[in-house]
């Protein structure tokens, strides 16, 4: 029976090695391994896997088609509910969605379902199709941010017939895709700029250094410039702080810098002139998916790098494959530990970072124990730089500078499931209305905007 055969292990390069280098981590499936992971499937005629994923993707059937090696046939399965495979392959938590609802992963382990949509997606970046675009209707869309929720939102729409015009405040496209998420989880020629070419062959046009709210606001774009519609799209880039004594030393700086620079501006690459600073030892606060990019990096660019972390590793709100990948590579995991002042020197460099052990108590709101500070345990990091990786919050500045156009308190625009906002033909969706989550949710949010905006538009 297909759920007797082991799930097909990937091959991934030796950590030793890897932790100097910026190439991918994990090597994908070949043909055959591919083949041999998806006769694991069984086909399931209620799948849960397809309810679990924020797309819905015909998983499947997918799976199906590349069982019996028909690798185009897998792809068209997929291109129907996403544009951006090859990406969520990568960077998907699948073991909190669709694997980790997988029959076979009751008993046993789940199909490698994001590996073979990586593998697939992969297929089809290296075999571009020929893309019949539809005729235009005639009106036009203007989407805000060229990150996951804005390209999902875009392709969509540019299939339904709209024009479609991108616009992006930095120099390349695909918002976080590009400078939030390092070299080695997700490669930024090979695939993401591939990715993006895709969408472009469906007619949608880019615009960047574009910065809405100052080059252009969204009233000046329906007012003045014709678009029947927008969709905010922008993400939440706005790093937070925690507002301890000495944050403001030089070497302290966010993840969203410090991946920034790293990613957007190659620093990681001696031929680009944006070199990074990390000194010997760098900490990195906070236990996410943006910190075990951070720490990774600094490790990758020759440093001694600290995962500090105030909880337990059981509440480690990372992936399980990116903590175990930090682990393999080297990196030390100071859990129960709680930052409480930078240390500088008299030039105002760090040079430490001084903590207190903690130990968890009842839980909180979210359901994770609280942690609570030891008193009298105070102690100290020797650093050269800190990086906080505290979570992210949206930038006002689209958000004040447009009419009737309401938010939270926490600064997130306000808008319905299907994505439309307080202000009329102004849609939003991603992190800019959740606050800062996964790629293939934005894409969901994406997804359901560009059918709410169908039917605005249509009515």
């Amino acid at each position: 029976m297909a759920n007797k055969i082991p799930r097909v292990p990937v091959r991934e390069q030796d950590p030793v090695v890897r932790a100097t280098n910026f190439g991918e981590v994990c090597l994908g499936y070949s043909l055959e391994e591919a083949t041999l992971e998806a006769s694991r499937c069984l086909n399931c005629k209620n799948p849960r896997c397809v309810a679990a994923c924020p797309v819905g993707i015909q998983i499947p059937h997918f799976i199906e088609a590349l069982k019996g090696g028909d690798v185009k046939g897998a792809a068209d399965i997929i291109a129907q509910d996403s544009s951006l495979p090859s990406i969520c392959g990568r960077v998907c938590p699948q073991e909190s969605q669709c694997e980790g609802s997988c029959i076979l992963g009751i008993k046993g382990e789940s199909v490698a379902i994001g590996k073979l949509e990586r593998f697939v997606g992969d297929w089809r970046l290296e075999n571009p199709q020929e893309v019949a675009l539809p005729e235009s209707n005639g009106k036009r869309v203007a989407i805000v941010g060229s990150g996951p929720a804005g390209l999902a939102c875009a392709s969509d729409l540019a299939k339904l017939g709209y024009q479609v015009t991108v616009f992006e405040a930095l120099h390349e496209v695909g918002g976080v895709l590009v400078y939030g998420i390092p070299e080695f989880r997700l490669p930024k020629r090979g695939v993401v700029a591939k990715e993006v070419e895709s969408v472009k062959r469906l007619g949608v046009k880019f615009e960047t250094d574009v910065i809405v709210g100052r080059t252009v606001t969204i009233d000046s774009l329906m007012d003045e410039e014709g678009f029947d519609a927008v969709f905010i799209g922008s993400g939440a880039g706005l790093p937070r702080f925690m507002g301890i004594e000495g944050e403001n030393f030089n070497g302290v700086v966010s993840a969203n810098e410090f991946l920034t620079r790293a990613n957007l501006m190659r620093a990681y690459d001696d031929d680009y002139d944006t070199p990074i600073y990390v000194g010997q030892r760098v900490v990195v606060v906070g236990g996410g998916n943006v910190a075990m990019d951070a720490v990774r990096t600094a490790k990758r660019l020759g440093a001694e790098a600290t995962i500090v972390y105030r909880r337990s590793e059981a509440e480690l709100p990372a992936r399980v494959e990116e903590v175990h990948h930090a682990k393999a590579e080297g990196i030390e995991f100071r859990m129960l530990t709680n930052p409480t002042r930078v240390i500088g020197d008299e030039k105002g460099w760090v040079r430490g970072l001084n903590c207190v052990r903690m130990e968890l108590g009842e839980p909180d709101a979210s359901g994770r124990r609280s942690p609570i500070e030891v008193a009298g345990s105070d102690f100290e990091i020797e650093c050269d730089v800190v990086i906080m990786a505290l979570g992210t919050s949206p930038n006002p500045l689209i958000a004040s500078t447009t009419a009737n156009l309401e938010t939270t308190r926490r600064g997130c625009i306000v808008a319905d499931e299907d994505g439309r906002t307080t202000r009329k033909g102004v849609f939003a969706g991603g992190d800019t209305v959740t606050g800062a989550a996964t790629v293939i949710l934005a894409m969901g949010a994406g997804r359901k905007a560009a059918a709410a905006i169908d039917k605005y538009l249509q009515e």
